[in-house]
């Protein structure tokens, strides 16, 4: 193997210099490079970045910040929920018909409140939340007496779910008069 020229060499050399090893060498240094890299270490060590901002939040973030109650929210998460409700107007509006909305359902005045908060709705420009009222208009009746009245359906639709999951669960392997003895065992 012939071994390669002097000319070669350099051109390998200045390939692989470095930005501030190729200025110094340009300004006339003779040294080698790691004798400037060693040189230069500390100084790059000495010079820091400044921290990256925070991360922007996630839609399921920003979701459950407008949605938990205030109480809830830790004061770095207040800030910024503050922070991105000031720069939108929207999103704004949306979080206080949100609150409203909740604070119907937490204290039951969903006989008193719900008329004026779905005129409010209507009135303003979120076309999602005006179809959200829509729905609840078809309905009026049983969504009034659900934020008013104390009580609840949950038993049932827990009993539903267990006797729907029983069904599944032996799906095409039960007669009728089988699957009633489970489900009447079952409980």
């Amino acid at each position: 193997m012939r071994p390669l020229s002097a000319a070669t060499r350099h051109r390998r050399r200045d390939r692989q210099c470095r930005p501030a090893v190729c200025r110094l060498r340009e300004r006339g240094y003779r040294g080698s490079r790691r004798t400037a890299r060693r040189y230069l270490e500390p100084l790059r060590a000495a010079v820091t970045t400044p921290d990256p901002p925070p991360p922007p939040p996630t839609v399921r973030e920003t979701t459950r910040w407008i949605t938990s109650h205030p109480d809830h929210l830790t004061n770095e998460e207040n800030t910024r929920l503050k922070a991105i409700l000031t720069r939108s107007p929207h999103l704004s509006a949306l979080a206080g018909y949100v609150t409203a909305f909740a604070q119907m359902m937490s204290e039951r005045s969903g006989q008193t409140d719900l008329k004026a908060w779905l005129a409010t709705v209507d009135a303003d420009d979120i076309p999602q939340l005006r179809s959200f009222a829509r729905g609840i208009e078809r309905d009026l009746d049983a969504v009034t007496n659900g934020l008013s009245l104390p009580y609840s359906s949950g038993a049932v639709e827990g009993n539903v779910t267990r006797v729907k999951a029983l069904k599944l669960s032996r799906y095409g392997r039960a007669s009728l008069d089988l699957l009633r003895k489970i489900i009447l065992c079952s409980h």
